[in-house]
């Protein structure tokens, strides 16, 4: 029998450059090369780790009034800082994640430049292989509560794991959701159906309740889970937004990164409040063993009971209109 060995994989958890786009991008390929450094073969960074997430229309008292100058200034700015995809950012991207030799999974803000739907923003995951081409880019299908004044819908493309073959590891399934939809059932189904080895579950802070719904998807989907938030201190929050009961030095988005095993452990224990690359070592062969008793996908499931089917096709833009590198 060959064993499945083993691969390292890490945690960027860090605080967003508030310089914009630029300035966020330099600073991801930084953190994917540190991570490379320690020998990690799958990077994973935050929700909307570019250019950070919007914390604004949760922190701030002002953030859903009408036609509010502050509140429009933020998102113009926010707007205008969010990634186009393909472009010559994301090609920087997928260099980072060539010359590291992983497999790399980034949470962005993005801006649709062209055709149908344009200037609309989408709260995006983006998986980058380990020779560098953009594999995988899935929009979350809902955004949450306070992020509609942002986010648009997205839809079913990229509801799958992408197969990559990893250096001293063979052949590997990531997967990846965003935030709240770890408790969409049928989100979940649709990549447990194709066997996760290394789930990436991105948040904007891992609390308690994000926790929970990481450690179930590792029992559930006998998989890898690497939970990942940011952090952003309340200095970073746009000006002229009234921050409730935050003072500048406070953060509003805590991190609480972790890394869990299939059968719901910790390798990592959640990390609040630091910014730090965080790595640990997976035992592939934990999942055959931990499949013996649970397999959502195989022994465990119902097909003659329970019938599923996800609609994949990409749904405000054609590929046509989609924007082009410059």
């Amino acid at each position: 029998m060959t064993n499945r060995g083993t691969i390292r994989a890490a945690v960027v958890q860090a605080r967003p450059d508030p310089a914009g786009l630029d300035a966020c991008i330099t600073q991801l390929c930084d953190n994917i090369a540190n991570a490379a450094s320690q020998g990690a073969r799958v990077i994973a960074c935050a929700e909307t780790s570019i250019p950070g997430y919007p914390a604004w229309i949760d922190a701030c008292v002002e953030a859903g009034l009408w036609n509010h100058p502050p509140t429009l200034a933020a998102f113009e700015k926010y707007r205008r800082n969010s990634l186009v995809v393909p472009s010559d950012y994301t090609a920087r991207i997928g260099e980072a994640a060539r010359l590291a030799g992983a497999v790399v999974v980034v949470g962005a803000s993005e801006r649709v430049d062209h055709g149908l739907g344009r200037g609309t923003l989408y709260n995006t995951l983006l998986t980058f292989a380990p020779d560098g081409s953009l594999t995988r880019h899935h929009r979350k299908l809902v955004p949450t509560f306070t992020e509609r004044l942002i986010w648009g819908h997205g839809d079913g493309a990229g509801l799958e794991p992408v197969r990559a073959s990893v250096e001293g590891a063979g052949e590997i399934s990531v997967g990846s959701l965003v935030c709240w939809e770890h408790w969409m059932p049928h989100a979940r189904q649709a990549l447990h159906e194709f066997g996760e080895d290394i789930h990436i579950a991105v948040w904007p802070t891992a609390h308690e309740m994000h926790q929970i719904a990481s450690r179930q998807y590792a029992f559930e989907g006998r998989c890898f889970v690497l939970a990942i938030g940011q952090i952003m201190p309340a200095c970073d929050l746009p000006g002229g937004l009234t921050a409730h009961n935050l003072g500048p030095d406070d953060l509003c988005l805590r991190g609480g990164s972790s890394i869990i095993a299939p059968d719901g452990s910790y390798l990592v224990e959640p990390k609040p409040d630091e910014e730090s690359v965080f790595v640990a070592d997976l035992d592939l062969g934990l999942i055959d063993r931990m499949s013996m008793t649970l397999d959502v996908a195989g022994h465990y499931a119902r097909p003659d009971v329970f019938a599923f089917s996800v609609n994949r096709d990409r749904r405000s833009v054609p590929a046509s209109t989609q924007s082009k590198p410059e």
